[in-house]
Order: C-alpha cells, then sequence, then structure tokens
C-alpha cells in the first residue's frame, strides 16, 4: 500500500497541511521584517563569525 492510501485514511489531514504552510508562512516573514530592520552594523559582525580564528 502506498503512503498516500495511508494519509488519505486520517480524518481531518488537510489541516496539518494548511497550519504547516502558515507556520513557515508567518516565520519567513518575520525573518524577512527582521532582516530589513536589523542593524547592519551587527549584520556584518555576524556574517564575520565563521572567519573569525578567536577561540
Amino acid at each position: 500500500m502506498k503512503f498516500i492510501n495511508y494519509l488519505e485514511s486520517i480524518s481531518g489531514i488537510s489541516v496539518y497541511g494548511l497550519a504547516s504552510l502558515l507556520i513557515f508562512g508567518v516565520f519567513f516573514i518575520l525573518v524577512l521584517i527582521w532582516s530589513i530592520k536589523a542593524d547592519k552594523n551587527m549584520i556584518d559582525e555576524i556574517s564575520r563569525i565563521p572567519l573569525d580564528n578567536r577561540n
């Protein structure tokens, strides 16, 4: 039996797909807003972290 057949037998399964899409959309919008409003000096400092050799 295919996996899709198991999913079709669960009642209300479409709610999970819609909820996950909504959560992803909200998270994406929040990260987008944060990245636009973030202090440019902080972003520049964070971007140098992988190259920093201080331990």
